[in-house]
């Protein structure tokens, strides 16, 4: 049977992290998976449910959560409620965030501590999730999907003149037909850590089995960005899904009974390699 538990820890600046693991009955010492989600991502959009049952399907446990500031709320998980969040967020909150929830499931307070951690990281997720692992021996294997190479990757360069004149730039949810702002606050906290939150670097400095996984047809961020983080680890293995965009088939809402062949194929190459099979 798959079981499904909830946790509400607090984040940056006191606000709500939204969290859930599932894993199947037996499996309660099982390896953990961490989610980490992307830009304008949140734990149950569109596949990510069938991700967590498909993963725990395979023996292990699966965590993911919502980033306190990713602007949706306790009460509306899959809407983005709270655009003043939104426009709040800052990479700082979003690793003070991640280090919560690491230090929340090694502490084996509410279940038992995994003895192997793996984070897999979608997107800015997965630059974060690069940095995370470069400066954190809690965590003993990288899985990256679609991840960026740059953090200034989130947004136009030749919009930060606009962005330090006014204080804030929008940008449109095509989803949600949402203006979703950024706040010079994001751009700020980027300059102030520069070489702190420099992923190409931190991708240096990744000593643990890392395994990056990219579509070749992903417009969002191009397979150029996935090439590079490889070119600068010693660790990393890549892994090119053909025929496959930014989010391998998936969408929100996603209302079919199985996952995208693509995504499956993601799926089960993170499960190999996170057993010790490698990426091929």
């Amino acid at each position: 049977m798959v079981i499904k538990q909830t946790f509400t820890l607090t984040g940056a600046e006191g606000k709500p992290i939204l969290m859930d693991l599932t894993y199947k009955t037996g499996n309660e010492s099982a390896p953990m998976v961490v989610f980490v989600h992307g830009f304008k991502g949140f734990k149950d959009w569109g596949t990510h449910n069938m991700v967590a049952e498909y993963f725990a399907a395979h023996g292990l446990r699966f965590l993911k959560f919502n980033f306190s500031h990713n602007g949706t709320t306790p009460d509306s998980p899959q809407d983005f409620a709270d655009l003043g969040a939104f426009g709040d967020n800052t990479f700082t909150k979003e690793f003070e965030d991640l280090d919560t929830v690491i230090t929340f499931i090694k502490s084996g307070r509410d279940f038992p501590e995994p003895i192997s951690l793996t984070l897999i990281g979608h997107s800015r997720g997965g630059g974060t999730s690069v940095i995370q692992t470069a400066n954190d021996d809690r965590i003993a294997r990288l899985i990256t999907w679609a991840s960026i190479s740059k953090f200034s990757s989130l947004w136009n360069a030749e919009d930060e003149a606009e962005w330090r004149l006014k204080g804030v730039i929008y940008n449109f949810n095509t989803r949600t037909k949402q203006y979703t702002p950024l706040k010079i606050d994001l751009l700020h906290d980027l300059e102030k850590h520069a070489k702190a939150y420099d992923i190409l670097s931190a991708a240096e400095r990744v000593n643990k089995p890392w395994l990056i996984i990219h579509g070749d047809e992903d417009v969002n961020v191009e397979l150029s960005q996935a090439k590079e983080l490889q070119e600068r680890s010693t660790e990393a293995e890549l892994f090119v899904v053909t025929h496959a965009n930014h989010v391998f088939g998936a969408e929100h809402p996603f209302t079919k009974d199985n996952l995208p062949l693509e995504l499956q194929l993601v799926c089960e190459k993170s499960i190999e390699f996170i057993n010790g099979g490698g990426a091929v």
